[in-house]
């Protein structure tokens, strides 16, 4: 993955509020914006989505969008 790629977000766990769920329901698809080190081994990815909202996720969550 990499800043600027187009990702889709294939699943969630249950660290987001509800509102934020339902966003990702209506439109899962964003831009990478960024990294950042997560627990000490992993790494989180930062999206922001198409209506300007943002928030990150495990690299897990997310899949990459054929170009």
């Amino acid at each position: 993955m990499e800043i600027g790629q187009r990702v889709r977000v294939c699943r969630l766990r249950d660290r987001l509020p509800a509102n934020v769920v339902g966003k990702l329901k209506q439109n899962p698809v964003g831009t990478i914006e960024q990294f950042k080190m997560v627990d000490g081994s992993g790494v989180g990815v930062f999206v922001r989505f198409d209506d300007k909202f943002s928030t990150w996720f495990f690299e897990d969550e997310l899949e990459p969008l054929q170009q």
